[in-house]
């Protein structure tokens, strides 16, 4: 598996289509790894571009550091891979707390981003997104990935789950997890959020609790799209097919029109 040094930590990554002419960069959600892309999603893509995943820090297979999970830090590993990788423009998909890393991302450095795709981005001051992290301990890890986890829905051994709880615990005993996303409270109300000119993508699951985020994203950023589809917070995982014909199309490639049309419900089109 490549694990490349970035920003003075090891991250673990994979690259699929390299010669491909256009960049897409997938980053996933907190708890989770590139894995929730990488069976499904990334190789509809890789048959039009390059593709590159990776494991944001203390996740997966990349290094396990015991701070900097707020959005500032998330980015200097995501503008230090892309120098290390030698990509000088991506569009940028992000999955929930990776939407926020998409979404800091191209504030911080709007000139890196082409196109920019938010899959259930929730807002950092909803209670319940802090009391996921207030209420998580080891015996209800099982209550935890049936529910919140980025992999809810996928059939777990016995194996996995251990690994899957070992990372848990390393994050939230360890680390600096818990204050650094409390940190980012405000992040939606923060001026910058607004003055985004990315031609932007919102993909929510129809039954999610985060709905109200996508809409407030969508009012908030000129140039969005706000799309529901089939599903709740886990709809990379439940629409898969669906998710990877919305990127095609959002990014201007040929894909099977019927699958869309009959999944897609746009909420908020830009004029």
């Amino acid at each position: 598996m490549p694990v490349i040094d970035v920003h003075r930590i090891k991250l673990h990554i994979q690259e699929l289509n390299p010669d491909g002419e256009e960049t897409i960069i997938l980053i996933h959600g907190m708890f989770s790894n590139l894995a929730v892309y990488y069976f499904n999603i990334a190789p509809m893509l890789a048959e039009n571009f390059r593709v590159i995943l990776y494991d944001m820090r203390g996740h997966g297979m990349s290094e396990k550091v015991n701070e900097g999970y707020d959005l500032a830090s998330m980015t200097d590993d995501l503008y230090a891979l892309m120098e290390e990788l030698k990509v000088d423009k991506t569009h940028l998909v992000g999955y929930s707390y990776g939407g926020l890393v998409a979404l800091k991302m191209a504030i911080r450095y709007p000139e890196k981003i082409d196109k920019l795709v938010v899959i259930e981005g929730p807002d950092p001051n909803e209670q319940e997104t802090l009391t996921i992290i207030d209420t998580y301990s080891k015996e209800f890890l099982i209550h935890y990935v049936n529910n919140f986890a980025d992999t809810t829905k996928m059939q777990m051994g016995k194996r996995q789950l251990e690994r899957n709880h070992r990372m848990y615990e390393f994050l939230f005993n360890e680390t600096t997890i818990r204050s650094d996303m409390e940190s980012e409270k405000d992040f939606f109300q923060q001026k910058p959020l607004s003055q985004l000119t990315h031609e932007t993508l919102l993909i929510y699951g129809e039954h999610s609790n985060c709905v109200p985020s996508g809409n407030t994203l969508a009012s908030k950023i000129a140039d969005a799209n706000l799309v529901l589809v089939p599903g709740d917070h886990n709809v990379p995982i439940q629409q898969p097919e669906t998710i990877g014909s919305q990127l095609l199309l959002f990014f201007n490639k040929n894909v099977d029109l019927d699958i869309c049309d009959a999944n897609l419900l746009v909420v908020k089109q830009s004029a």
